[in-house]
């Protein structure tokens, strides 16, 4: 009968022998040793399973990762290469234009857009370049567009900047399409190329009259990026690496404000993408850190002037005669006014960028992600100045509840805003009316392009005109010029006056009162003749003879 409280049913006769008793614990023994080297076995294939599984999906990603760059850096260099043989090559261009500040929002729609045009076109025949809207030595200053470039594996190198390709010159051989994305209109200086765009993607108000021949994509959302991973994840999925989704991604939690709601910038639309890219992508950075990386670097002005950290972020409106530099500055107001010599340096970024008056939105963030901003108004004209200032102060859409704060500079207007909500994208709106009205008032007084030419032509004196129906209207750049070379005072708030002229007592009135005097081209010659062959003067004309 088997002993079944005996291991593996040993018998008790057995038991009772020496020897067997010997064979007994050996057997024991190696029971219980092959038992524990079994688990640790168990436990060492399971390990090396997992080991070799992880290594398998690290490849699997980096061999994808290498594809998406490969891909990417193999469109950007072509553009590239298409961009210095001139597009000869080429029967028309799809230029993807992002807006002027070519801010990291800018930068991402169009490099993303215009891939998804390169690989949804389906051989147009047309060459698609993504053109960064600003000169490639003003690249470095955008410190977060670089790094998310880095992290995504894109050399700065393979990018083309506007200063790089003549859009005009390729408009008028009609090879010109434009897309526009993060802004709907295109500033004045570059409106000759508006019969060429054909398509806009924008989250800013729109500006744009609809036209059949213009496909208009307008959404107030946080940032454009949203409204191109909306495009994309609905027309072309494939066409979404995980290179373009970091990109996307990127753009739309630094805009968004880490997509906290107290900031004011996001919207459902961006939180539905942004959580598309993560279900769709795991290996994106965790959003809190990639936001942290990237509001470190968009931060970052050390080392710049104050040229540099107004061209960083900037975007320029113009009406008439006025040209306004409108830019974000990433500091306190208070430290942008103790910056050292920034007064001479606002007026050297005014003479040599040809500004009327510059209008610094300042913005910080506190623990919460609130935002605050303050604004400075600088100009060396007094008139310039109240004006703009009193445009911002007066409006009402939206209110942005400015109340003053002092500042150690009479030329300086800066004002804490109480509507923090307000960012640049809605104060443009108010800026550009103004110099709408701007614009109408010189074209009523006839001088709005003439005054460039005249050095302190004052309309205000004009004779026949009501104080209060006199336009004000008149040129900086010379009066920047002279505050530049110091001849005359820094300190004087003068508005490009001149002395008034003395009465003269023998002549009635003005001579010019009846306007200039007509002169025929025959009479001019004629002129010009008495110049050539006398040498006195012509005392029936009044015209000094040749000297």
């Amino acid at each position: 009968m088997r002993d079944m409280t005996s291991p593996a049913g040993i018998s008790s006769r057995t038991v009772a022998s020496p020897w067997t008793c010997k064979s007994r614990h050996k057997t024991i023994a190696a029971i219980r040793y092959g038992r524990r080297s079994g688990k640790t076995y168990f436990r060492k294939a399971i390990i090396v399973k997992l080991f070799f599984q992880r290594i398998t999906i690290l490849l699997q990603r980096t061999y994808r990762a290498c594809s998406t760059v490969a891909k990417m850096e193999e469109f950007l260099q072509g553009c590239s290469a298409a961009e210095k043989g001139r597009f000869e090559s080429s029967s028309g261009i799809h230029v993807v234009l992002g807006n002027e500040a070519c801010d990291l929002d800018s930068m991402v729609s169009s490099l993303a857009f215009a891939y998804f045009l390169y690989k949804t076109s389906g051989g147009l025949g047309k060459t698609v370049v993504p053109v960064l809207n600003i000169q490639r030595a003003e690249f470095p200053l955008r410190r977060d567009n670089i790094l998310l470039l880095k992290e995504s594996g894109i050399p700065p190198e393979a990018l083309v900047f506007r200063d790089e390709v003549d859009l005009a010159v390729l408009h008028r051989a009609k090879r010109l399409s434009l897309t526009l994305v993060d802004h709907n209109v295109l500033p004045s200086a570059d409106s000759e190329l508006e019969e060429a765009v054909v398509e806009v993607i924008d989250n800013h108000q729109s500006e744009r009259t609809p036209s059949t021949s213009c496909s208009i994509t307008v959404e107030t959302v946080g940032s454009c990026a949203t409204l191109v991973t909306e495009r994309i994840l609905h027309k072309a999925p494939e066409v979404l690496d995980s290179q373009i989704a970091k990109l996307l991604y990127g753009a739309i939690v630094l805009d968004c404000v880490n997509m906290v709601p107290e900031a004011g910038k996001v919207t459902p639309k961006d939180s539905q993408m942004s959580c598309l890219l993560e279900s769709r992508f795991s290996d994106l950075p965790p959003r809190g850190a990639l936001y942290q990386i990237l509001q470190s670097a968009l931060f970052d002005v050390s080392g710049l002037s104050t040229e540099q950290i107004l061209l960083k972020d900037r975007k320029v409106v113009s009406g008439g005669n006025l040209r306004l530099a409108v830019s974000t500055v990433h500091m306190t107001m208070d430290m942008f006014l103790q910056r050292r010599s920034l007064l001479e340096e606002l007026c050297e970024f005014c003479h040599d960028h040809q500004f009327g008056a510059v209008v610094a939105m300042t913005i910080s963030f506190n623990e919460r992600s609130e935002p605050d901003r303050q604004l400075a108004v600088y100009s060396s004209s007094t008139l310039y100045r109240e004006e703009v200032s009193q445009a911002l102060e007066n409006t009402q859409n939206p209110s942005l509840s400015l109340s003053p704060m002092s500042s150690p500079y009479n030329d300086i207007r800066s004002y804490h805003q109480g509507n923090a909500l307000a960012s640049r994208k809605k104060v443009l709106p108010v800026l550009k009316d103004f110099l709408n009205e701007w614009g109408k008032k010189q074209v009523r007084c006839g001088v709005a392009e003439d005054l460039e030419e005249l050095d302190d032509f004052d309309l205000m004196g004009s004779p026949g005109l009501d104080a209060d129906a006199r336009p004000r209207c008149f040129s900086a750049s010379q009066h920047h010029r002279r505050r530049l070379i110091g001849s005359e005072d820094s300190g004087m708030e003068d508005d490009f006056q001149v002395p008034a002229t003395p009465m003269n007592s023998l002549v009635e009135g003005c001579p010019l009162d009846d306007g200039l005097p007509r002169l025929s081209a025959d009479a001019i010659l004629e002129k010009f003749s008495h110049l050539g062959g006398d040498s006195g003067e012509d005392t029936e004309s009044g015209w000094p003879g040749g000297q």
